[in-house]
């Protein structure tokens, strides 16, 4: 029998505890193993007086570490107190499944450490892609592989945003208001909109596909805040739509890594990915380009991927268990390809800025007047060796006081 003990009991804790529920018995048919729920930790007992696992709830956190608990499921979310929880259990022999993004992102490397130190394990598979399967895939199914890159839909309510901007016309104000009343926006959204979230998931598939350790703190980052409808209306020229991606590659010397909005092909594998759904697509040596997709969030999606970590755990697959390097990776934020990039210029010096962008780049594609709507606005689509030499023209242009403003967007053509 495997005793369980569940921090939090909120959209995912409840989720978890429905699975464990439905596949009790099957599970011990299949291993001859039971799955038992012994506590579970809430913050109001009160609140939850009608549910079925009342008589399993408790306010105390000494309730769950003086059960004889095999298997602690952290649901708690945030750094405190689920870091100091969880490395408790650890000490005290306990395995771990959590689903904390933040957590793992900012002490994954000590956690594991701990656990190996107590001769246990964390498991974290929901941390990342919610019901998608993709870091037990990557230390399993693609072990043969050297990881190149990853280009990455990694939050389901920013890609819910965009799919309204883009298909129903909507401003990014009117598709954040939707995605708060659906329930995949939170009352403040800024760790989602501001690209946080999606950072830090990036961090831990980067961090476990290259073998080094990527800090999600000096990764590039830039939200969705700033895009608005003729973002949109420019990428349809390209037959683009605009994702917020999460894009990581290894070279010799350092790995690039970026969280930014991203106009890709309508008809790529990321480009066909709408609404609340999340997207990795991952490039091997061996293997070439395999995509997951699925729900990256939600109460049976990522209760999925917890329950999967409770299996492996009961099953004893600890010899896969995933670890994070010691090396810390050497960041760069600069995209160092050969790519095309949008530029949208406010300037009272029209006639200056045309120059400038037609002498500085060889190649470069500028939209008239009547196309663009906007005669204080200069826009353009310009190809460059690398974003440095972007962001050297943003700069000379800004400091010359030819521009008052200066958006850029990288156009992926595969």
């Amino acid at each position: 029998m495997a005793n369980i003990a569940m921090l939090g009991y909120g959209v995912v804790g409840s989720g978890v505890a429905e699975l464990i529920s439905r596949n009790r018995y099957k599970f011990k048919d299949e291993l001859d193993e039971e799955l038992v729920i012994s506590k579970i930790l809430v913050r109001n007992v009160d609140k939850h007086l009608n549910n079925k696992n009342r008589g399993l709830l408790t306010e105390n956190i000494e309730d769950i570490f003086n059960e004889k608990v095999d298997i602690i499921v952290e649901a708690m979310g945030g750094l405190n107190p689920s870091y100091e929880y969880i490395k408790r259990a650890l000490n005290m022999k306990k395995h771990v499944v959590t689903a904390n993004k933040d957590l793992m992102a900012e002490r994954g490397y000590e956690l594991l450490q701990l656990a190996k130190k107590n001769g246990v394990t964390i498991h974290f598979e929901a941390s990342v892609g919610g019901g998608i399967p993709i870091l037990k895939s990557m230390n399993e199914c693609l072990v043969g592989n050297e990881i190149k890159s990853i280009k990455s839909i990694l939050n389901g309510t920013t890609n819910f945003i965009l799919s309204k901007m883009s298909h129903n016309g909507m401003s990014y104000e009117e598709a954040l208001k939707l995605a708060q009343e659906m329930g995949f926006a939170e009352a403040n959204p800024e760790s989602d909109v501001k690209g946080y979230d999606a950072a830090r998931k990036l961090s831990i598939l980067s961090t476990i596909a290259y073998n080094r350790r990527v800090d999600w703190k000096n990764i590039n980052i830039e939200g969705i805040t700033q895009i608005d409808s003729d973002d949109f209306r420019y990428a349809k020229m390209q037959k683009c739509s605009i994702k917020l991606l999460g894009i990581s590659k290894i070279s010799e010397d350092d790995i690039y890594a970026a969280v930014m909005p991203v106009m890709v092909k309508q008809d790529s594998m990321l480009g066909k990915i709408e609404n609340e759904y999340n997207a990795i697509l991952v490039e091997g040596d061996a293997v070439g380009d395999v995509m997951f997709s699925g729900k990256g969030a939600g109460m049976f999606p990522t209760a999925s991927a917890v329950f999967a970590d409770i299996a492996d755990i009961v099953e004893n697959k600890r010899e896969k268990t995933i670890t994070f390097s010691s090396e810390k990776a050497s960041i760069n934020k600069s995209w160092n390809l050969k790519s095309k990039w949008l530029l949208r210029i406010k300037t009272q010096n029209r006639v200056e800025i045309i120059e400038s962008i037609s002498s500085s780049f060889k190649s470069c594609y500028i939209l008239s007047n009547s196309v663009s709507g906007n005669k204080e606005e200069v826009v353009a689509f310009v190809n460059a060796d690398n974003e440095d030499l972007i962001d050297e023209y943003i700069e000379k242009v800004k400091s010359g006081k030819q521009a008052q403003s200066v958006k850029k967007l990288l156009v992926l053509d595969k």
